[in-house]
């Protein structure tokens, strides 16, 4: 069995006019448009991307 822990990400406010940094943790995240719902693993490098543009996100099963 796999025991990779995961977590849940819907994007809730628009990326539109944000610096280019965080324009691309969102998509480095698989996120393309609002309400957009993905489950990603919970790796250091995307719960670093998912701090960095948290004020954009909703997160479940941290």
């Amino acid at each position: 069995m796999s025991d990779k822990k995961f977590v849940t990400v819907t994007l809730v406010k628009s990326p539109i006019g944000r610096l280019p940094n965080h324009r691309a943790c969102v998509a480095g995240l698989g996120l393309r448009r609002m309400h957009h719902t993905v489950t990603v693993v919970d790796t250091p490098a995307n719960r670093g991307m998912i701090n960095k543009v948290s004020y954009l996100l909703k997160v479940e099963g941290a």
